[in-house]
């Protein structure tokens, strides 16, 4: 068990960067979480968001809604603590290809016709966290130095 929790806390960077990196996109990702999930920040929670995901073919909506939304919030959260840093980024990441492949691609690049650009700027800063790991000032440091 040491061994697997070493490995999901690990980090490549012992610099700043990651962490200028994973605190707003963290704080973003819990915040789109929170409107999925609670109706927060002008969201239409699980059932309105439900609904959506049932229209575009993800069903069933309250089920995908739910899943969404807790990787999101709880991912965006696990970014902020730099906690589980890699796992979180990859649940984000695969949450932002789907995001991306379901929603925006359609509609190009542009933010301004719904297209995807927000989606893979959160999708690229998700995977180079997924790398990196959390950098400095996180808990996964903590975590990991525990398990020696």
């Amino acid at each position: 068990m040491k061994d697997l929790i070493k490995k999901l806390t690990c980090t490549e960077s012992s610099g700043w960067g990651p962490l200028a990196l994973r605190v707003p996109v963290g704080i973003i990702f819990a915040a789109h979480g929170a409107q999925k999930l609670f109706g927060w920040f002008g969201g239409y929670g699980l059932e309105g968001t439900g609904g959506f995901f049932e229209s575009i073919g993800l069903a069933p909506g309250v089920v995908m809604a739910a899943l969404a939304g807790a990787a999101e919030f709880f991912g965006g959260i696990a970014l902020v603590l730099g906690l589980l840093t890699r796992p979180a980024a990859a649940a984000l990441a695969v949450t932002m290809v789907v995001a991306i492949v379901t929603v925006h691609l359609d509609n190009g690049l542009f933010m301004s016709n719904n297209g995807y650009e927000f989606g893979l700027s959160l999708l690229a800063a998700s995977v180079a966290l997924m790398f990196t790991g959390a950098g400095k000032a996180g808990l996964d440091a903590w975590l990991n130095a525990k398990m020696k």
